[in-house]
């Protein structure tokens, strides 16, 4: 059997980049364990792969066996809340791209992502797309959440294609890095990947004039390499994201700063809302932590409390 790197994922095929660099059209070959995990997709792009080549006239191959994976990122299934989604495995870090405006930004969204890849601490670099229209309130809001963002370890950048704003940055970060690229539908993700790499020529699509809200253009997750070194992983816009796969507990440890301060609760399992002596509490109350996080993680415990149990975990 021979190595390679799957760099895309159609749901029942996917495109495996072996060493000599040629793409291979494989196949999956009955059930691959995967670690306890319920996924819609067994394979991730980003997944180093073990390749038997089939005896046909057509070059294509057999997946036998998945390399242990050093980190991934999955999410609950769009279409199958009872089954989670690989977003992609293996990276070095993630671009989250937002924006203040066209779409407007939901402010939660960061945090839910955020989930997703705090087990593995994943490094993320927030970039606050489309800052050529944004105004002064805009620019206000930027500056009070990359604030928020920098003080628990994360990188935060505002960015335009259309000014060129942040590119020279995102260049850096990518270079000779894997990097996964993530965030809502309508956030010019394919714009600015362009911008950042316009050998790569990306599909992109205006916001819908009715809804205001944003269109998918990457169906697929697909690695890409770059010209100046390093690959990234688009991935299709995310329009919602839900975690009926969570428990609370889950939701608490991956707010990172919440749980580096968790051991000065009175109680251990601590969920930070009404219990006494509880040290997160205080962190919100002083200003160590961010209102608008605390916020944010109220709502999440609550979503997640409120799904019913049978449902959260009978199968579909």
């Amino acid at each position: 059997m021979i190595k390679g790197i799957v760099v895309k994922s159609t749901g029942s095929w996917y495109n495996v980049r072996m060493d000599n660099n040629e793409i291979i059209k494989c196949r999956i070959a009955g059930k691959i364990k995967l670690d306890g995990l319920k996924t819609t997709n067994p394979i991730a792009v980003g997944d180093e792969v073990s390749v038997e080549m089939e005896d046909s006239d057509e070059i294509r191959g057999i997946i036998k066996a998945i390399t242990l994976r050093k980190n991934y990122i999955v999410r609950q299934s769009p279409r199958k809340k009872h089954q989670l989604h690989f977003l992609a495995s293996n990276v070095d870090q993630v671009l989250l791209i937002v924006t203040i405006k066209e779409p407007n930004l939901k402010i939660g969204f960061i945090d839910r992502f955020l989930i997703m890849t705090e087990p593995y601490s994943i490094p993320v670099i927030i970039v606050f797309n489309k800052s050529d229209i944004y105004n002064a309130e805009d620019l206000a809001l930027y500056h009070e959440l990359s604030d928020i963002y920098i003080k628990i370890g994360h990188h935060a950048i505002k960015a335009s294609s259309v000014t060129k704003d942040g590119m020279a940055e995102i260049q850096k970060i990518l270079k000779d890095k894997t990097t996964l690229i993530a965030g809502q539908s309508g956030v010019g993700k394919s714009t600015l990947v362009n911008a950042v790499e316009p050998n790569l020529h990306l599909r992109t699509e205006e916001i819908s004039d009715f809804s205001g809200k944003g269109q998918h253009t990457t169906t697929f997750a697909e690695m890409y390499d770059l010209s100046f070194g390093g690959h990234i992983i688009d991935t299709p816009g995310i329009k919602t994201l839900a975690f009926s796969h969570l428990e609370v507990m889950d939701i608490a440890h991956n707010f990172r700063e919440f749980f580096a301060l968790s051991s000065a609760c009175k109680f251990a399992n601590c969920t930070h809302r009404n219990e006494p002596k509880c040290a997160i509490k205080e962190a919100v109350e002083t200003g160590v932590i961010s209102e608008i996080r605390y916020q944010n993680y109220l709502g999440l415990l609550e979503e997640v409390e409120d799904q019913n149990y049978w449902e959260r975990h009978s199968d579909v």
